[in-house]
């Protein structure tokens, strides 16, 4: 396991979800990678279970919304990200309704 290089990026607006922390990795020398780690009884571990929430570009100043846990995919903005994932909703428009 890769252990947490850095702090979240300052402009980072979202507090954890109750039981869960965010720890950041180094990706590449400009890009840092979010994880939500928690801690659940799962059947096939004991260790702390954890999952990608996106990618922040250092010099750019930006997000992304992961692709996979290797992959950055599109720019977002950190305001239409959600606390347990900056992958963005693909929503018709009742359901924008209801989420507005």
């Amino acid at each position: 396991m890769i252990e947490p290089l850095r702090d979240l990026p300052v402009d980072f607006i979202h507090e954890p979800p109750k039981g869960y922390e965010y720890k950041v990795r180094q990706h590449k020398p400009n890009v840092i990678s979010i994880w939500l780690y928690h801690r659940r009884d799962y059947v096939y571990t004991t260790d702390m279970v954890n999952t990608i929430w996106g990618f922040y570009h250092s010099k750019r100043q930006k997000y992304y919304a992961p692709i996979n846990s290797k992959k950055p995919g599109e720019e977002v903005s950190i305001n239409n990200t959600r606390p347990y994932t900056a992958m963005q909703l693909n929503l018709n428009p009742l359901e924008q309704c209801m989420y507005q």
